[in-house]
């Protein structure tokens, strides 16, 4: 499958793309992992938006928060695929583009996430290490990981 990959600072996305943006999240984020939490944190506003479409569904996403938002260095998160797309190494293929998109736009050398606990495989195959000790996040399991290139 070949993606049409956008990235777009939250002012130039369209309406439509922030409705699908905010409609994946929501269905990943709160209605499968049964997480009920404010998704809306005004961190959208000072980050660049990476969305992955199939003809004109979103079926990837990630934001990419600049430095100082979320942490002292820039930041990937809400790092999301479509259930129905899952299975086909496109949650890699999404982090190596947000990853290539997050180096380049901060011309930084490490990065830093909060990840699901449960992704803690998925997140050091892709060159991540634990940074500090587990804590909840609307009651799911996290870690602190950073990446440095």
């Amino acid at each position: 499958m070949k993606l049409n990959w956008k990235f777009k600072k939250f002012e130039k996305l369209k309406p439509q793309e922030l409705y699908d943006i905010l409609n994946l999240r929501n269905k990943v984020f709160v209605v499968e992992q049964n997480c009920v939490y404010l998704d809306t944190d005004n961190k959208d506003q000072g980050s660049y938006h990476l969305c992955g479409w199939d003809d004109e569904i979103l079926v990837a996403y990630a934001r990419i928060i600049p430095p100082g938002i979320a942490f002292p260095e820039a930041s990937i998160g809400r790092v999301v695929t479509d259930p129905s797309y899952r299975k086909n190494g496109l949650g890699k293929e999404l982090m190596d583009v947000a990853i290539e998109k997050t180096l380049g736009q901060f011309t930084v050398s490490t990065i830093k996430i909060g990840a699901q606990t449960y992704l803690l495989n998925f997140y050091t195959s892709l060159g991540f290490t634990q940074s500090g000790p587990g804590y909840l996040e609307d009651g799911i399991p996290h870690v602190e990981m950073v990446l440095i290139k």
